[in-house]
């Protein structure tokens, strides 16, 4: 393992009756708050009105920011640091998913600067100081509620980017699964995949040493192919719910990537899918990443895919690591189909137009000249990779 730093300083509050404590953990850091959430879906659940109603009881005076979209705008956040500051916010609520989390963060973040939100997100701003925020979570997803980062779309300069600081970590986050019963069949299909992505991006590394990391990813990943399916057909199933909410946080807190040098290859690919077509995240995730581990494939790389393939999928051991890793690819786009994930970037809407040019974009948004980790990738070889998966 490499030398790492590790602390969750979020308080997690688990469980049916955790909106409970929410006025508390709230007067902690202050009572003006602007509440961050997206269009209806948690009005329709009656979380809203709970939320409202505590307000009132304990003398929180509140602010809104409504209408934050999948893949979130900046020009969302810009309206939500504009609101903060006129109104003298001491606290931000995010309720929803990752999108809303992401968004308060930045809006967390921009309170403190007089510079445009987006140049914290392109490290053109630093950040120095944040209001502090806690989440109510309803969206199994992005861990983005007990980790310091964010991501970002910006529809003018066609990028979407991601940025993280330890200020905009949040203090407390809520977890009740039955705020999931309402997702979707499609949207808790592409939430599974987007923990399981976290997982891998951190489990697919070379010569570390870091066996116990890779156990915890293999129980997260396990855990997902067990109880995905079964909060797909039984959207109540609060067993369900519960361990995908809780897989959800492990997958991206820092804990399966500590000791290891992460790139997050398939993310960054992914990105330039959602900044031009303005696809589900999990979707595109489920596209890229057989395709990314079939490129990746080779006589380094293929005792990491076959252990994967034995220690996840049960897939049996034989005298070809080749062909086992093979086959654990394979059972892992078997899975991903299962699912009801269409895994081709056609049946997505893009053109065989589009992948020279998000190649080009997903190293120039970096900065780089190559994507380091698994396997180095140049720009030909995220092009050959988007070739793979069109």
């Amino acid at each position: 393992m490499y030398d790492f730093s590790f602390n969750i300083s979020t308080k997690i509050l688990f469980g049916k009756n955790q909106l409970d404590n929410l006025a508390d953990e709230i007067k902690k850091y202050g009572q003006r708050v602007l509440l961050v959430y997206g269009r209806n879906s948690i009005k329709k659940i009656g979380l809203y009105d709970e939320i409202v109603k505590i307000f009132e009881e304990n003398s929180i005076t509140h602010f809104e920011l409504s209408g934050v979209v999948p893949n979130p705008r900046i020009d969302k956040v810009r309206e939500g640091v504009k609101i903060a500051k006129d109104n003298d916010i001491d606290f931000v609520l995010a309720v929803g998913g990752g999108s809303v989390v992401d968004s308060a963060k930045l809006i967390a973040a921009g309170f403190y600067t007089d510079s445009d939100p987006w140049d914290i997100v392109i490290k053109k701003e630093k950040v120095t100081n944040a209001l502090p925020l806690g989440s109510i979570l309803t969206l199994a997803a992005t861990g983005s509620e007990m980790n310091a980062g964010s991501v970002i779309s910006n529809e003018e300069t066609g990028q979407k980017l991601g940025w993280g600081s330890e200020y905009v970590r949040p203090k407390f986050a809520i977890m009740n699964p039955e705020y999931t019963y309402s997702v979707d069949s499609y949207h808790t299909a592409a939430g599974t995949v987007d923990i399981m992505s976290h997982t891998m991006e951190n489990y697919f590394t070379l010569n570390d040493g870091a066996y116990l990391n890779d156990r915890f990813a293999e129980g997260i990943l396990k855990t997902c192919i067990k109880y995905g399916p079964i909060a797909i057909k039984e959207s109540d199933n609060y067993e369900a719910r519960s361990n995908l909410m809780w897989a959800n946080s492990w997958a991206i807190n820092g804990l399966i990537s500590a000791g290891k040098s992460t790139e997050w290859s398939v993310h960054a690919m992914e990105h330039e899918l959602s900044a031009l077509r303005d696809i589900t995240h999990g979707v595109g995730l489920a596209i890229l990443t057989p395709a990314w581990l079939e490129y990746c494939l080779d006589d380094e790389t293929s005792e990491k895919i076959s252990t994967f393939g034995y220690n996840v999928f049960d897939i049996e051991k034989t005298d070809s690591q080749i062909d086992d890793a093979k086959k654990a690819i394979e059972a892992l786009r078997n899975f991903l189909e299962s699912l009801g994930i269409n895994l081709s970037l056609k049946e997505e809407g893009f053109s065989e137009e589009d992948l020279p040019i998000m190649a080009k974009n997903c190293l120039d948004n970096k900065n780089k000249s190559q994507i380091d980790g698994f396997k180095v990738l140049k720009e030909e070889d995220i092009l050959n990779i988007y070739k793979k998966a069109f």
